[in-house]
């Protein structure tokens, strides 16, 4: 259907987006957003309100920090294909920070997903588990990994120049991706929420995840220290879908 076709990229996008942390010694200036952080989305598709969308950070127990991503389709749209997402993302911050949990939760029309990665860095081991179909599987992972939710977030701390490319190794789907998120212009734009100076990254997808393989993703980030992520566009079967930011606090 047309609206799986639209909300499926955006929503993937957000898990995010979609981009966190890397291994560094932790310091109240090594982030480049803030803790805590909410960015709230309006997700529009030819002109109409689709569904909204939140991504959020937040402190835990101790070191601990939580990211979480939703997506909710609007009420005309739930009509024929509701749609209602949850993806968290659990670090652990310290002297370094590692990613302990990765939990997505989908309900898109009829299809559901409950799936989980349990990430033990230190003994180089990733364990993946779908609990709807009792699947459990151990895999090797590199010392520097990322979900593709806290990916978003690390791709924000990065040194982004114009013309120049980052990567992230990110776990999804059962494989290990090395994604290539191309730095392509800067640019002014206007949301609900103000007037921005943007960086325009393009993440190279592959997995079907925050960097989904599933059409073209751009994502506007702010110009200065934070990176808030301000504008998301994907093309789809028909037309394109947006996701701009109409609130929170960040």
């Amino acid at each position: 259907m047309v609206f799986l076709q639209v909300i499926s990229p955006l929503r993937r996008g957000f898990r995010s987006l979609g981009l966190v942390f890397c291994f560094l010694f932790l310091s109240s200036s090594a982030l480049a957003f803030s803790i805590p952080e909410r960015l709230e989305y309006d997700l529009r598709w030819m002109g109409l309100k689709a569904g909204t969308a939140c991504l959020e950070i937040k402190k835990e127990d101790g070191d601990r920090v939580r990211i979480v991503s939703t997506a909710k389709s609007a009420d005309w749209v739930s009509v024929f294909y509701p749609v209602e997402d949850r993806v968290e993302s659990l670090l652990e911050t310290g002297s370094t920070m590692l990613v302990l949990n990765y939990h997505l939760r989908t309900r898109e029309g009829r299809h559901r997903k409950d799936k989980e990665v349990i990430f033990r860095t230190e003994a180089g081991k990733a364990e993946y588990i779908d609990h709807l179909k009792d699947e459990k599987k151990e895999f090797d992972i590199p010392a520097e990994i990322y979900d593709p939710l806290s990916a978003f977030y690390r791709v924000r701390t990065m040194d982004l120049k114009v013309g120049d490319s980052v990567y992230v190794t990110v776990f999804d789907s059962k494989k290990i991706w090395n994604v290539e998120v191309p730095v392509l212009k800067k640019e002014r734009i206007k949301t609900p929420v103000g007037t921005f100076d943007t960086i325009v990254i393009k993440p190279l997808m592959k997995s079907e995840g925050i960097f989904s393989k599933r059409g073209e993703i751009y994502i506007w980030l702010t110009d200065d220290e934070k990176r808030v992520p301000v504008k998301l566009k994907t093309k789809v079967a028909v037309g394109s879908i947006k996701a701009v930011l109409v609130g929170g606090k960040w």
